[in-house]
């Protein structure tokens, strides 16, 4: 089954998968080192990229780009899906782009979401979305990571995402971040 946008409904109580265990990470923060071994060590056996652009400028995350974070995910035995279907649109990321310069914010220091951009990822995003099927298709055996680059999940979408699927959903959801 492909993911992608579909109708969100709610599953009622007793369909609800609560097997499925999701953690968030971001890049910001980790080494590429220590983002595998946060990833292994919280047995993370699936990763679902929630980016647009699929890179990271620099040198410092250039782990962190897709080709190179697939082959190091492979090499690890954690699989990778890319989602586009819940990544932000370029609209949306330039609103808050143009909110964190208002805020005299640099992108990799910002701690939360505009609410202008959390509203409009909520009804633009993820309430066409079929999460129902992406929940579906989770393991149960494995904890997958959903993954975008900022470090602190309350200043990414990924933080949205994860509390549908929690409140929605049933499922558990933690937060990984660097020491």
């Amino acid at each position: 089954m492909a993911l992608g946008p579909g109708p969100a409904v709610p599953r009622p109580v007793a369909e609800r998968r609560v097997d499925v265990r999701i953690v968030t990470i971001g890049v910001y923060g980790f080494t590429a080192e220590s983002f595998l071994e946060t990833l292994a060590g919280t047995g993370v056996g699936l990763l679902l990229d929630l980016r647009q652009r699929r890179g990271v400028r620099g040198p410092e995350y250039a782990w962190a780009n897709s080709a190179r974070l697939q082959q190091a995910l492979a090499a690890a035995g954690i699989g990778y899906r890319h989602v586009p279907g819940l990544a932000p649109t370029t609209e949306l990321r330039q609103l808050q782009y143009r909110e964190d310069d208002r805020e005299g914010v640099g992108r990799r220091s910002r701690v939360r979401l505009a609410s202008e951009y959390a509203g409009r990822y909520t009804r633009e995003i993820l309430d066409p979305f079929d999460l129902g099927a992406l929940v579906a298709e989770l393991p149960g055996e494995a904890t997958t990571a959903l993954f975008c680059v900022e470090r602190d999940p309350e200043a990414c979408h990924r933080s949205l995402v994860a509390g549908r699927l929690h409140a929605e959903h049933g499922v558990a959801v933690r937060d990984l971040r660097p020491d």
